[in-house]
């Protein structure tokens, strides 16, 4: 600590969290023993109060900083005393539900015009920090506008959930792989904030590859003949198990990715393919926004046995079940075929028209 403060107090919206408020918090912490942040949410705004608390404790995790976060739908009008009143009232609220009481403040910590005023109404110090946003030139405002071009000021946490997550699915020898890490490559070379786009390989052909090898080297050991997968039995655990790594190392890429993620799979796949071994429906839920499913035909692309695949039989019956189940379940898709130029180009318009769209916001109180 430099500043001599007792307790400084820190209040915004963090709709959602950026560079400039966490160059706040970190200012207001290096300057106190303790630091309090009223993360104040109108119940109108489209980003849940609980997550943006929790990318601000992750983002913030010094010992003296308490995260305070508190609905406030009183509406904004500088202008008015009782409004004042009545915010203050909010904030004074959310430091009782922290601290166990409303403790003394000693500085208030903004950029903001309403600082000075904040601060004597909590009869402390103001100190501006970065008013002028020379340092950090972003805002709330411009982070919901355009997150893309906001980019390089979000923290891993917020990127992983503003990331646009296109999954690539299919049966085995399809193009799957080929395709993701083609989809990736191709917006990477776009540079800027898409240089870091990145694609998430298939936990699950690791996995079964494993399962296999081991299961030959007991079968050659005991002398008996080399099995397939479909001589391999299964445990429902097994298919929770790779969806949820599956899942891990999604969310991993997201957070030190581009505002694009390919995935080579995810758990919609995986509850086919545990429908495939065990012949009935799996309890394997997504847990993770996906915005786009792109489908590989298996037309007009020849089946390779790589030594662990079932076979030409099974992957035709597994694309009809991917075209099935995306059109039951009413997943935003589109199916590709042809060369993989082909598919690469169909891919690249769907994954643009997504993109094109743009993120939406509910508008802040």
């Amino acid at each position: 600590m430099t500043g001599g403060f007792a307790h400084g107090l820190v209040i915004g919206k963090f709709y959602p969290p950026h560079a400039g408020h966490h160059h706040l918090v970190d200012t207001a912490a290096d300057r106190c023993a303790r630091v309090s942040v009223v993360v104040a949410a109108s119940s109108a705004e489209s980003v849940p109060l609980a997550l943006r608390a929790a990318w601000l404790r992750e983002a913030h995790p010094q010992p003296g900083v308490t995260i305070a976060p508190v609905v406030d739908d009183v509406e904004i009008d500088y202008g008015d005393p009782e409004i004042w009143a009545a915010h203050v009232a909010v904030f004074r609220h959310a430091l009782a539900l922290a601290h166990g009481a409303v403790p003394r403040i000693d500085a208030v910590f903004s950029s903001e015009e309403y600082g000075p005023e904040l601060a004597r109404r909590f009869g402390a110090v103001h100190v501006s920090v970065d008013a002028a946003r020379e340092r950090f030139p972003v805002s709330g405002t411009m982070v919901r506008s355009d997150p893309v071009a906001s980019w390089p000021w979000l923290s891993p946490a917020v990127r992983g959930h503003l990331a646009r997550r296109v999954v690539v699915v299919g049966a085995e020898s399809s193009g799957t792989t080929t395709l993701a890490r083609d989809l990736a490559a191709h917006y990477a070379a776009r540079g800027g904030p898409w240089a870091a786009t990145r694609w998430v390989p298939e936990y699950g052909r690791t996995y079964c590859e494993e399962k296999l090898a081991l299961a030959r080297r007991r079968a050659k050991t005991a002398g008996l003949p080399e099995p397939w997968l479909d001589d391999l039995e299964w445990d429902p655990a097994e298919f929770a198990e790779i969806a949820d790594r599956q899942l891990a190392w999604e969310d991993a890429a997201a957070r030190v990715g581009s505002p694009l993620l390919v995935c080579d799979t995810d758990a919609f796949a995986t509850s086919l393919w545990h429908e495939r071994y065990l012949g009935t429906a799996c309890a394997v839920h997504p847990r993770a926004r996906h915005d786009l499913w792109i489908h590989t035909s298996v037309e007009d692309v020849p089946f390779e046995q790589d030594g662990w695949r079932d076979g030409e039989a099974v992957r035709h019956r597994m694309d009809a079940r991917f075209r099935e189940e995306l059109r039951a379940r009413g997943l935003p898709h589109v199916v590709v075929s042809g060369p993989p130029a082909a598919r690469l180009e169909r891919a690249v318009e769907a994954v643009d028209a997504l993109l094109a769209r743009g993120w939406t916001f509910a508008a802040p109180l």
